[in-house]
């Protein structure tokens, strides 16, 4: 079995499981989207009260975060890694057996808060597992696992629901949940808990100003990324000359570039650290979305050089997560890093439905092209508040090559 001291070069078999993990929790957020019209005709709900799922399981799990990772903090990563999968297998089974609307929200409420607790201990089992000076390479791994479920978990399960009918993508998302379980709970690390503490004690990092500054980063650069993503189509629309049939083949390009970007990041923040890695990557997202909005407003722009902004952007946009993970690691301390990774999540996730909102009204106001010079100011925004210095941040920070791990290491079983 592969310990956390396994050699740099060769991937352990229990982080291929956790990249499964995240395929699944990744793809269970973003199907419904595809599955609307058939779970509206088959429930005999509105469309409008279908989409509902879609925001209840994006609200609960960016509250549900926090609150459950201090609940779960003291209990060994890999028992609530294998106990949160498997009650995620159940709430997808429910969810296809489900009789009707409101038992079908239930269970996608059940589903996201299980997602919520899974992800957290994943990332950070993958940062504790990790041999010295590959921390954020381990977690570039498993942040690509998200990343993939958009162009593999996603259509693959939109094509089973059209094929099959839409309770069969939960029976697929509880099938490879199943596996990820029996997996991780095979091989993982040992990573342990955290000592028994108060409970003031385990919610120190939502008062932490470093960390707090952290999850604003996040906030930030989810809410401007995203802007950009949700509204691709009709700023490719508006932009592009001979756009027929662009759009698709701009998804496929973001979700590779956005895996190379996430595994990129990884190896970046390994080399130089979650904070410079950090800038660069905001820096990068923030230039890349200065280039979209220039083609906006240079007129028609033809297919290859809107594909090679668009791709440059997705590897900056889907990089966000290694360096921004080692950084809230860094000022949260071992004891905390979980609590801090999933207050981190809640971040993302409430920048990405703002993200909706705000692209929605930029577009009302002003029209599509201004899209992405709001989008870049959020990005300069939260490139301005990671380049303050911290002063408060732990010493010595993870994530760098001398660094030590971000949790207590674990025991080889």
């Amino acid at each position: 079995m592969s310990t956390p001291t396994a050699a740099v070069g060769r991937l352990p078999n229990w982080l291929h499981l956790l990249f499964l993990t995240l395929v699944a929790t990744a793809t269970d957020e973003f199907i419904i989207a595809g599955l609307l019209p058939r779970i509206a005709d088959d429930l005999d709900v509105g469309v409008p009260a279908a989409g509902q799922l879609v925001t209840v399981f994006a609200v609960v799990y960016a509250l549900g975060a926090p609150t459950l990772a201090v609940l779960c903090e003291r209990f060994a990563r890999r028992t609530v890694t294998a106990t949160g999968l498997a009650l995620f297998v159940a709430a997808n089974i429910a969810a296809a057996l489900a009789p009707g609307y409101w038992w079908l929200l239930a269970a996608r409420v059940a589903a996201a808060l299980c997602a919520a607790v899974v992800t957290a201990a994943a990332f950070a089992t993958a940062a504790a597992g990790a041999p010295p000076g590959a921390q954020g390479r381990y977690l570039g791994y498993v942040t690509a696992g998200m990343t993939a479920a958009l162009f593999t978990g996603v259509p693959v399960g939109s094509w089973l629901g059209g094929a099959f009918g839409w309770r069969a993508t939960f029976w697929l998302i509880a099938a490879v949940g199943a596996v990820a379980a029996l997996g991780v709970l095979a091989t993982a690390p040992a990573v342990p808990g955290a000592a028994p503490a108060p409970l003031r004690r385990r919610l120190a990092p939502l008062r932490q100003a470093a960390v707090l500054r952290v999850v604003a980063v996040t906030f930030l650069a989810a809410s401007g990324g995203l802007m950009f993503y949700t509204y691709l189509g009709s700023y490719t629309a508006e932009v592009a000359t001979g756009s027929y049939g662009l759009l698709s083949l701009l998804l496929l390009l973001v979700g590779a570039a956005g895996l190379a970007g996430a595994l990129l990041a990884g190896r970046a923040t390994d080399a130089w650290g979650p904070r410079r890695g950090l800038l660069l990557v905001l820096g990068g997202h923030a230039l890349t979305l200065g280039a979209a909005a220039v083609a906006a407003f240079a007129g028609g722009v033809g297919a290859a050089v809107l594909a090679l902004v668009v791709g440059c952007w997705a590897v900056f946009a889907w990089g966000l997560n290694p360096p921004v993970q080692g950084s809230v690691l860094a000022a949260a301390g071992p004891e905390a890093g979980m609590t801090a990774l999933a207050l981190n999540i809640s971040g993302l996730y409430l920048g990405t439905g703002v993200a909706g909102a705000l692209g929605g009204a930029v577009i009302g106001a002003a029209g599509v092209r201004y899209v992405p010079v709001a989008a870049a100011a959020l990005l300069l925004c939260a490139f301005a508040l990671a380049l303050l210095p911290d002063r408060t941040a732990r010493k010595p920070s993870v994530l760098t090559g001398s660094a030590t791990a971000a949790e207590p290491s674990p025991a080889p079983r």
